[in-house]
């Protein structure tokens, strides 16, 4: 007769075989089914849905990123992923709240409440990431630091800028970048700061400094604006890494997921070939990766608190992320800017997008 400890160990043994076999014969979630319960509306969504109304922390002017058109609209790149957000989260890409921020006011108005969101051509860095309460989602756009100069200097490099003023923004990476590269090369230079870039734009147009050094993309659109822009050349060094990305506040993770997330629909929706224009077209697609993307299997929007169409609305919103990039950077723009880092990943570029499933 066998024991009781025999047969408890006999029954232990045979629920281990059969459990992963059971576990294999269960059936899962349906195709493109997510797992896990939808959520409720987090603290800044709360806010968002119970206003109706995003706000969007922006530039004081920035050609190609954030610049108000003849209308008093804010036009840019970064105005048109707030403006996704505000579709991912609204329904509606004209619910949005517009504040300028100068470089220095930027975090602190993140910081404390007064917008929901920072889409404003800031740099992520390991010092904003960590000491300043706040969180970086997905980079938007890869940059780096240039100089702007006339012409008529002659100069070739930044390594002959010896003893030039050189206009710069106050509290800006490119600030310290400035000082950074001066020092590693030991180039003598005489910094002409400034709050704000327009200040300093006037400034270098006026002559009161010899060159202007910012992201490139950014003195591409300067350049673009100045009544003679073949009057002035842009260098070729790039003596920083300038990740742009959208932030939010710590401690909102849904919030984070839903700016993030809402990045990575309008990559993928490039990858699929959505555009704003034919995305109605595709709702009648089989295709697993768009049926997800679209909210017509799934349930990824409820699980950041969305509705399951909420990448469907962001690019109805603002269109799919290249032809964001296009229509305000690229060749179709006046700044005619090269996709160069900021193509897809399938095209030689860094922009990939994780899968949404």
């Amino acid at each position: 007769m066998s024991s009781p400890i025999l047969a408890a160990a006999l029954a232990a043994g045979l629920a281990m075989v059969i459990a992963p076999a059971a576990r294999a014969q269960a059936p899962g979630p349906a195709q493109g089914q997510a797992q896990g319960q939808a959520q409720a509306p987090g603290p800044t969504l709360a806010a968002v849905k119970g206003r109706d109304l995003l706000i969007c922390g922006t530039s004081t002017g920035a050609a190609g990123f954030s610049l108000p058109d003849s209308r008093g609209e804010y036009r840019g790149i970064d105005n048109d992923l707030c403006r996704a957000v505000a579709g991912a989260t609204l329904g509606d890409p004209t619910k949005i709240r517009w504040v300028p921020l100068t470089t220095t006011a930027r975090l602190t108005a993140l910081q404390s409440g007064q917008i929901d969101v920072l889409i404003r051509t800031v740099t992520w860095t390991q010092g904003r990431d960590t000491a300043n309460g706040l969180n970086f989602t997905a980079v938007s756009f890869f940059d780096g630091q240039g100089f702007l100069l006339r012409a008529s200097l002659g100069l070739k490099s930044a390594s002959e800028l010896v003893g030039a003023s050189i206009c710069v923004v106050a509290g800006s990476t490119n600030e310290l970048n400035l000082s950074d590269w001066a020092r590693t090369n030991n180039i003598r230079y005489n910094p002409v700061v400034f709050e704000q870039n327009d200040e300093a734009r006037r400034s270098y147009l006026a002559g009161r400094c010899d060159a202007y050094s910012t992201d490139a993309s950014q003195l591409a659109g300067l350049r673009a604006s100045f009544p003679n822009p073949a009057e002035h050349v842009i260098l070729p060094e790039i003596i920083s890494k300038e990740p742009h990305a959208p932030v939010v506040r710590h401690g909102d993770d849904q919030w984070f997921d839903i700016i993030r997330w809402t990045f990575f629909a309008l990559l993928t929706a490039e990858e699929l070939g959505i555009t704003q224009a034919n995305v109605d077209s595709f709702l009648g697609s089989q295709n697993p990766e768009i049926r997800r993307l679209l909210g017509l299997s799934g349930d990824h929007g409820p699980l950041m608190g969305l509705d399951r169409r909420w990448a469907y609305w962001a690019i109805k919103a603002a269109g799919n992320y290249g032809e964001i990039f296009e229509r305000n950077l690229g060749m179709g723009s006046p700044i005619k800017l090269p996709r160069g880092l900021n193509d897809l990943w399938s095209r030689g570029g860094l922009m990939y997008a994780p899968p949404i499933r």
